[in-house]
């Protein structure tokens, strides 16, 4: 459903003598390119702020007040979308705005309405794009069935990579793709491949429900955005171990903690009985973050990677996620059964590859000991 406002009206009052639409707000986005300028907060009390070089840049205009931000809500938010607004408190939706993907959550604070938009690349990513540290993708796109997760904070670019992974299985071979999203944020063609995307809120109720529909629905690949509670993860496991090859995403900070986190979804008399559907359905998790560049404007990734082998596979269904690291930084060679690294080699690559600096890899580190050996170490 189209906006019940419109993007060109002049809706907030910079000054007392310049108003500005919408659109207006959203031009900083193109004109400074997605690289650099990410993020844009509307927030009751507050003048507009964007995130600009990972840092965020508060404007010089006036405070918005409730009634400006709702008007600016309503440029970007259906009937449907404000309904689920009033009901929930918070909505999410995404458009397609001056050929530029906007990704928007809607929710209330202690002050009022608040908006925090995202610009995406309307581009599909391509594979080569992401940065990969090795040739694990290589391996991943061929899979037919398994668990893969994508896991890092908010803004790590969990969606982007899952999207150039999906893009590619979907160029290379003959298969239906469903994706349960909240929102879409890229938007896939048939070509081979045969695409049904679904939408939270519009086209589906709740990640369960999804899943439950989509094993009715002849999938050969499922796109899971999130795994929030214990009933979507229980609903992705039975998938990926009924011979469907399964992304997701997940909120942690390394590949040791999504394991925990996992188990952490259900109570403890059931930790045994997961461990053990975890370790024959899991193939692989990709933990991610986006570093500031030093060598020219933009950021790059770092990643983490766990390939689901045989002793890899042992620790998960015995519970010791806590050996899992020293895996991780012994079985690095780039050939199918291994192709794992931990964040700190990921830094310390990109430190010697002069891509960033070693401050910034300082501060993304997640054991900073283990990162001033490996800057240390040969190559």
């Amino acid at each position: 459903m189209a906006a019940t406002g419109a993007l060109d009206d002049k809706i907030y009052a910079v000054s007392e003598t310049k108003k500005v639409s919408m659109r207006e707000l959203l031009a900083s986005f193109k004109r400074h390119g997605v690289a650099r300028v990410t993020d844009l907060h509307l927030k009751t009390g507050s003048p507009p702020t964007y995130r600009a070089d990972n840092q965020l840049k508060i404007t010089n205009g006036r405070p918005l007040d409730a009634r400006t931000i709702l008007a600016l809500a309503r440029t970007l938010l259906g009937e449907v979308e404000l309904a689920t607004l009033k009901k929930v408190r918070s909505v999410n939706t995404s458009h397609l705005i001056d050929e530029m993907r906007y990704r928007v959550n809607c929710f209330y604070d202690r002050r009022g309405l608040a908006l925090a938009i995202r610009a995406l690349d309307t581009r599909t990513p391509q594979i080569e794009w992401i940065g990969f540290p090795n040739g694990v993708w290589e391996d991943i796109v061929k899979l037919s069935q398994g668990l893969v997760l994508l896991t890092g904070t908010t803004g790590s670019g969990k969606s982007t990579t899952i999207a150039a992974l999906i893009d590619r299985i979907i160029k290379t071979r003959p298969c239906h793709v469903i994706t349960l999203e909240d929102p879409i944020e890229y938007q896939f063609e048939s070509d081979i491949s045969l695409i049904s995307q679904r939408a939270l809120g519009r086209d589906v109720p709740s990640y369960e429900r999804g899943l439950r529909d989509c094993l009715r629905e002849d999938p050969d690949v499922i796109f899971v955005g999130e795994m929030t509670d214990q009933d979507s993860a229980a609903w992705t496991l039975t998938a990926a171990e009924t011979g469907h090859l399964v992304f997701s995403g997940i909120h942690t900070r390394d590949t040791a903690g999504t394991i925990t986190r996992l188990l952490d979804m259900y109570p403890p008399h059931r930790t045994e009985e997961v461990a053990n559907q975890l370790s024959l359905a899991l193939r692989y998790v990709i933990s991610q973050k986006l570093l500031q560049r030093d060598d020219e404007p933009g950021r790059v990734v770092a990643m983490e990677i766990l390939n689901n082998s045989y002793a890899i596979s042992n620790l998960i269904r015995q519970v010791k996620p806590e050996q899992i690291y020293s895996l991780l930084q012994t079985h690095s060679r780039d050939v199918p059964e291994q192709r794992m690294t931990t964040f700190e080699r990921s830094l310390a690559k990109l430190v010697r590859a002069g891509k960033i600096s070693r401050a910034e890899a300082e501060r993304s580190a997640n054991h900073p000991q283990i990162l001033a050996d490996e800057l240390k170490r040969e190559v």
